[in-house]
């Protein structure tokens, strides 16, 4: 089975409970139960978050080896972690970067993304959809390589 691992940043643990009325009411486990339905015969997904740059570098560290690609929803981290691009850098397979709220719309802090430099795609303001589409197009561009 290939692996597609589900990287969540700071404050995410709090989905569903945290500015609902921007996030909406769905909880990380929903993200979870959502991602594990759209995946194609043959792939699963490992979902992880943390509050804590240096964990999430180390786990994209880890996933070079391990997974065919990587849904990225860095948090507050898309807009300051130049540790986490060149982590992503090192990594070949598809990388997608979802984010739950439309960005672009909000505080122009959240206009830049150091994540959008590496990922293949980028999803933004879909709810948790986006991580649907992100895990379709990951199998999709996973199973073109063979």
């Amino acid at each position: 089975m290939k692996t597609i691992l589900v990287l969540n940043g700071p404050n995410l643990n709090l989905l569903g409970k945290r500015q609902p009325h921007i996030y909406g009411h769905e909880t990380l486990e929903d993200v979870e139960r959502l991602c594990s339905a759209a995946c194609a015969d043959g792939f699963g997904v490992r979902l992880l978050q943390s509050n804590h740059e240096g964990q999430i570098v180390d786990w994209i560290h880890e996933a070079r080896e391990t997974t065919c690609g990587i849904a990225i929803n860095a948090g507050a981290f898309t807009h300051t972690s130049v540790a986490i691009l060149d982590a992503l850098h090192a990594y070949e397979p598809p990388v997608i970067e979802v984010h739950v709220s439309q960005v672009h719309r909000r505080e122009a802090f959240r206009h830049h993304s150091y994540i959008s430099q590496r990922a293949d795609g980028v999803i933004a303001g879909f709810g948790l959809e986006g991580y649907v589409a992100a895990i379709r197009r990951i199998c999709q561009l996973a199973s073109d390589k063979g």
